[in-house]
């Protein structure tokens, strides 16, 4: 076995790397960049090399700079992670020329299905079904939109090099094929090094379900169940889970074969991942292979107890398979929400900043389930885990030059509906402040009908928020649960001004029992007996809620019961009252005394500034082109100006037509969020 392991990433994935190296005694060793010097996973590692500037294409994809840092080290294996040079033949050749192992398959395996046009190819050779498509590559806009007509719109235009999303772009009509090819030549060049695209139909309606296979050198292969991850933003997954709620087992035993029959077909040798369309038939249809360890790995972990990072390691030290099919055990239901750095009130654009708060929930093993990394028998009642896969800290900084994956946090428990459970009551226990982030999408996701019952596809994001996300109205019952919360916990912070010191001499102010609770646009008149306990709070209508809390003034976070069940609020002060965030709300919330409600009543409501003829910068960015100038008349959704960050450029469009009245922004600069760019 190795000794010392180079981790060739940063983030997230570089610490999940480090936790399993260590765990089997490996030293290891970290890169980074000027931007990383104070990331958490140079302060995990045991020692750590600078790679250069900040920009992926001068430090972190630099082969060389990479390859001075293995021999410094002194390192004997090198595990990519995902991104960056995991998927990169050149790379791996270069390891294997100077000596040192790679942790991921074969140079062979890499080119054959690493490139998703030669992959599509070996496919079609081995008589796997796949999406129609051109597979030839693509010399300029001209010929993408020829092409496109050829095959018939809607159709992907992709990165051949390509992943996380990135150089992907949906084409329907002659004018997205254009911009979409030149913007994914683009993101591809800027991200991989590689700016190859090819074309394919865009299939309306599916289901993204991938297999995860696991091979040695020694002929062994084996499937480890698949991974729903339909619910996509922009070709980038956000939340995953295993097993699919769709699958049958007959379905899961015909796809994970042909994977691993894919798998043998081109020598492979570690983790990977065989990704699938499925339609409503059930009928597959192969997409492409991710020849490294995916993003999404840990649900398959919860679900099987096979750590797939040790795996890759034992594999690339020479070792057989310690495991067999057979050995293959899928138990009970694991979910993982991917928390990224998007304001999802701003369109989910990314958002860069320090994070002045970061308190993840407490990780939580299942308890007698798995011993020696195997499942145990069958669930104890009411086990459940928590695991948060994270590469950074409180106080920490959001950088804009990096992918905005913040952590991944999963749940797992014996049953769906029991997974979803935990998850809700995980997110709503997660606290991050200073950035824009998805935490409130992904508690609505949770909460969401479609998903609760697995009916969904590809297209859910985009068919349940066509309007964007505009964050979550609360049902009535969740609503009085929150309201009778609020009044109990404004009387726990009323008693404390009632004894503060310093009081008037023969004045005693007393903690009324009688309150109105304002909150999303309802009034609640509530009456508190409070007890040592809790609190029993009692609606006009005669409805009673007990809730009973621990909760303090100044406590950031609120776990209540209510009636017997968890609510988990994050609790801010604000005048009369607090700011409350749970299950994808964000509240304001006012108690007041009845004579205060009734005054407050007659109170005229602030009128927000009128924005609609200015163009604001969404996020922090660099202008990358203006395409209007002065005095010129727009049209509804034309093109403004392109705007680049977290490696991806988005085009802003006219919202309506209008006259181009001034321009404060010129290519090249940088821009904060919602600097004005043109008035119209």
């Amino acid at each position: 076995m190795f000794n010392k392991i180079l981790i060739a990433n940063r983030g997230e994935i570089a610490c999940r790397v480090m936790k399993t190296a260590k765990k089997m005694g490996i030293a290891t060793v970290a890169i980074y960049s000027d931007a990383d010097k104070h990331a958490l996973h140079v302060q995990m590692a045991d020692e750590a090399i600078h790679i250069g500037p900040p920009p992926a294409n001068q430090s972190y994809i630099v082969i060389d700079k990479v390859m001075e840092a293995i021999k410094a080290s002194g390192a004997e294996a090198v595990h990519p992670g995902y991104g960056f040079l995991s998927e990169n033949s050149k790379f791996a050749e270069a390891l294997e020329a100077a000596g040192v192992a790679f942790v991921g398959p074969p140079v062979g395996a890499i080119e054959a299905m690493g490139d998703k046009i030669t992959s599509k190819k070996i496919a079609q050779d081995a008589q796997v079904s796949t999406v129609p498509g051109y597979m030839g590559l693509i010399e300029d806009a001209d010929d993408a939109v020829k092409i496109s007509n050829q095959i018939g719109y809607p159709v992907m235009i992709k990165a051949s090099a390509g992943g996380g999303g990135k150089g992907m772009r949906i084409a329907w009509n002659d004018e997205e094929a254009r911009e979409g090819f030149q913007s994914s030549k683009n993101e591809a060049a800027n991200s991989f090094g590689d700016d190859r695209i090819f074309i394919e139909k865009f299939v309306t309606q599916p289901r993204h379900i991938e297999i995860q296979v696991l091979c040695d050198a020694h002929g062994n292969g084996i499937y480890l169940g698949e991974r729903e991850c339909s619910i996509q933003r922009r070709n980038q997954k956000v939340v995953e889970e295993a097993p699919s709620p769709f699958l049958d087992p007959e379905t899961r035993k015909a796809m994970g074969e042909q994977a691993v029959a894919l798998a043998k077909a081109v020598g492979y040798a570690s983790a990977g991942t065989v990704e699938f369309i499925v339609d409503g038939e059930k009928n597959f249809y192969f997409l492409e292979m991710n020849t490294r360890l995916q993003v999404e790995h840990p649900v398959t972990e919860l679900i099987t107890g096979v750590d797939l990072v040790e795996q890759m390691i034992r594999v690339a030290a020479g070792e057989s398979l310690s495991i067999t099919q057979d050995d293959v055990k899928l138990t009970g239901w694991a979910i993982e929400n991917r928390l990224y750095a998007e304001d999802p009130y701003r369109g989910f654009l990314p958002s860069i900043g320090r994070l002045t708060r970061y308190r993840p929930p407490q990780e939580t093993a299942a308890g007698p389930l798995l011993v020696n990394g195997k499942w145990q028998g069958d669930a104890p009642e009411g086990a459940t885990a928590v695991r948060n896969d994270t590469g950074v800290y409180e106080g920490g900084e959001i950088s804009m030059y990096y992918d905005p994956m913040i952590a991944k946090l999963c749940t797992w428990a014996p049953t769906r509906a029991q997974a979803i459970e935990a998850m809700r009551i995980a997110l709503d226990s997660f606290e991050v402040e200073g950035i824009g982030h998805n935490l409130p999408f992904l508690s609505a996701v949770m909460d969401h009908p479609k998903f609760i019952s697995g009916d969904m596809t590809t297209a859910f994001i985009a068919e349940e928020y066509p309007e964007g996300f505009e964050g979550v109205t609360l049902p009535e019952d969740e609503l009085r649960r929150v309201a009778a919360s609020a009044a109990a916990m404004h009387r726990v912070a009323e008693i404390r001004r009632a004894r503060v010191s310093g009081r008037m001499d023969n004045h005693e102010r007393r903690v009324a029992t009688d309150w109105v609770v304002a909150v999303q646009g309802e009034s609640f008149p509530v009456h508190i007996d409070a007890d040592h306990d809790g609190s029993t709070v009692t609606f006009a209508d005669g409805e009673v809620l007990r809730v009973a809390s621990d909760w303090t003034p100044g406590d950031q976070l609120a776990v209540l019961d209510v009636n017997g069940s968890p609510l988990v609020l994050k609790v801010g002060k604000i005048t009369q009252g607090f700011r409350l965030r749970t299950r994808g709300a964000d509240l304001a919330v006012k108690v007041r005394s009845p004579r205060q409600a009734e005054l407050a009543a007659l109170m005229p409501e602030k009128v927000a500034p009128d924005t609609s003829k200015l163009l604001l910068c969404p996020m922090p960015g660099l202008i990358v082109k203006v395409n209007v100038e002065v005095g010129q008349e727009v049209q509804e959704g034309q093109a403004l100006c392109t705007v680049e960050a977290m490696k991806m450029e988005n085009i802003l469009r006219a919202e309506k037509k209008g006259v181009v009245a001034k321009i404060n922004a010129a290519a090249g600069d940088s821009l904060a969020v919602d600097d004005v760019i043109m008035e119209f």
